[in-house]
């Protein structure tokens, strides 16, 4: 005999067809804790956890999903205090009553032979216009043997199996395990600096659920994720995660590219992000791209994302300034929407109304930039030629190398290891840059504690070191270099402009659908123009439809949205904002192209 039990009515949300001709490779009858009367069959396929409720004569069946299950954990009753109450005259119990532990605790029930297997789903649920995921615990207890040993093997072997399903693994008797833990990089100044009590409240939980352990590092400056990735043997981790807004993830991307094994690395290594930022826009235009609800300060879709250890590859965007290399992963802006993202960091308190906000005082005080805007447009987006192979200037070198090592005395130097471009403009010569900057040693120590570890950077017992000159890798340039004139086929448009801004991703932020076309890998820049000389009302009009992408497909003589492949950007004056991902970078020519499926990236599992 076993008996069956849901925290959670479960909704049927799955596509009909029948289950007979599916694989099933578990099946058991199990009696439900409340009613005596009703009995659930349940399989397990291929398919999920379908659950067939069968009471007087009638019967209704319910389906969990396999992508909707997160984990399974066998469990045992708790030992009764002396004198606590009990109905003597049910065998059953209820809700209130059933209190489990670790099998291996010392508090268990001697008495109690069951054994409990704990189902943990996330199971999207539709509220009015909305789907949003709903926590959901099934509890199946094993019974049917006089001995908890035999009892626990059964459970044991559901266990098993659903963790083989739910990895994608061969059915063994072993459950799969990954000994690899995820780094978590975490920023508690983040958008309103609510980044730790989110992980720990939304993201920890799920992440203990499906058994992932991970390392939890807190930054303490600036750049320290940058350093962090740079320096660090990577390949110990099954993925890196940036908590906070979408500058950390600019600053693990940039480090991971300041390696000398940067494209075994981000092969080797998937990135992701969680969304405890103001901006939020490559998370959000994740949850589009894969129909995962997105509720702000949820997190629940994209933490299943950290379980389930799906990937997707990413286009970056290689940009240059007249002293720096970067690469991007969301949007490079000048004029108004970057004038907004940097000046309102003043409200950063408010959270993603700052935005808003500003955008309102940025229209009563419109300001104009003089420039050149050139670019290469794509004519044919839906028929876009294979991508070119990027060029490697540095070769990925062991894993066990001493860049990997924290210990390591030596580091390559940029200056003497770099190649060099230079170019001849009116008789002088100009050396194009391949971006460094100077970093201080840091240190860094950590204590343990169950499953994870916890970081600071209070203790001496141990250094991470840095290189004096990081050094910017990454594929080759194929364009001129910065000061170079461009070829003729390029466009170019010269004049006044209230904005340019370029997006690679869906959405810049969470209520910004700034390119509705765009997919995480597509080879395509969308870059907005928008000259001087639109009236306030009509710019008005072109802010309140961004949150639904109607600005997309309605071009017109000051508003333009052009996909291209490569741009330059050369304002005039010193006076302005440049953004990459939301971070300010140096006022003056920025030119940037884009690498398609240089990075590979965490995202729900969908299938």
């Amino acid at each position: 005999m076993a008996d069956v039990k849901s925290r959670k009515d479960v909704q049927n949300v799955a596509d009909g067809g029948s289950l007979s001709k599916e694989q099933i490779y578990l099946e058991e009858t199990f009696y439900i804790l409340s009613k005596k009367n009703s009995v659930f069959r349940v399989r397990l396929t291929a398919r999920g956890l379908s659950l067939t409720k069968e009471t007087e004569g009638s019967s209704k069946e319910q389906t969990i999903l396999l992508r909707d299950i997160i984990g399974s954990k066998c469990m045992r009753s708790k030992r009764r205090r002396p004198g606590a109450s009990s109905c003597v005259c049910s065998s059953l119990v209820g809700n209130q009553q059933l209190k489990v532990v670790d099998e291996n605790s010392g508090d268990l029930d001697e008495n109690d032979i069951s054994a409990y297997l704990y189902i943990y789903a996330y199971i999207l649920k539709r509220s009015r216009r909305t789907l949003k995921r709903e926590r959901t615990t099934i509890t199946l207890r094993f019974r049917s043997f006089d001995k908890y040993e035999d009892n626990n093997r059964e459970a044991q072997k559901w266990r098993t199996t659903i963790k083989c399903l739910v990895a994608e693994q061969p059915i063994t008797y072993m459950p799969p395990t990954n000994d690899k833990k995820l780094l978590i990089l975490l920023n508690p100044k983040s958008g309103p600096g609510k980044a730790r009590e989110l992980f720990q409240t939304k993201v920890a939980p799920i992440l203990q659920e499906a058994e992932v352990p991970y390392d939890l590092h807190v930054t303490k400056y600036a750049q320290y994720a940058r350093e962090f990735v740079r320096t660090r043997n990577v390949y110990g981790w099954r993925g890196i995660v940036a908590v906070g807004g979408d500058g950390v993830l600019f600053e693990v991307l940039n480090g991971m590219f300041e390696r000398l094994d940067w494209q075994q690395a981000l092969a080797e290594v998937p990135l992701a992000i969680m969304p405890c930022g103001s901006g939020n826009g490559l998370a959000k235009s994740i949850c589009h791209l894969y129909n995962e609800p997105y509720i702000p300060q949820n997190l629940t879709g994209m933490s299943m994302a950290l379980a389930r250890n799906k990937t997707a590859p990413m286009d970056v965007v290689r940009i240059e300034t007249k002293t720096k290399i970067m690469f991007s992963f969301l949007s490079v802006g000048w004029g108004l929407l970057s004038d907004i993202d940097i000046e309102s960091e003043r409200l950063r308190a408010i959270g993603g109304q700052r935005f808003a906000v500003w955008a309102l005082a940025r229209l009563l005080g419109l300001r104009r930039y003089k420039g050149v805007v050139s670019y290469v447009k794509i004519k044919d987006v839906s028929n876009l030629p294979k991508p070119k192979q990027p060029l490697i200037l540095s070769h990925s070198i062991s894993q066990d190398g001493a860049l990997d090592s924290p210990d390591a005395e030596a580091f390559i130097d940029c200056d003497e290891h770099s190649e060099v471009f230079t170019s001849t403009v009116n008789g002088k010569q100009h050396q194009r840059v391949d971006s460094w900057y100077s970093v201080n040693s840091r240190r860094s120590a950590f204590y343990s504690t169950r499953g994870s570890e916890y970081h600071s950077v209070t203790s001496s017992n141990s250094e991470m070191r840095s290189p004096v000159h990081a050094c910017m890798h990454g594929p080759a340039s194929y364009l001129p270099s910065l000061v170079s004139q461009l070829p003729s086929h390029w466009i170019h448009e010269e004049g006044e402009f209230v904005m340019v801004h370029v997006a690679y991703q869906s959405h810049i932020g969470e209520d910004f659908l700034f390119a509705p076309r765009s997919q995480l890998a597509d080879g395509v820049m969308w870059m907005l123009i928008i000259k001087a000389g639109i009236s306030r009302s009509q710019l008005l009009s072109f802010l309140l439809g961004i949150g639904q992408g109607t600005h997309a497909e309605n071009n017109s003589e000051y508003i333009k949205m052009v996909p291209v492949s490569a741009f330059r950007i050369v304002p005039d004056g010193s006076h302005g904002y440049l953004t990459v991902d939301g971070e300010l970078v140096e006022y003056g020519p920025i030119q940037a192209e884009i690498f398609p499926n240089i990075v590979n990236i965490l995202v729900p599992d969908v299938k």
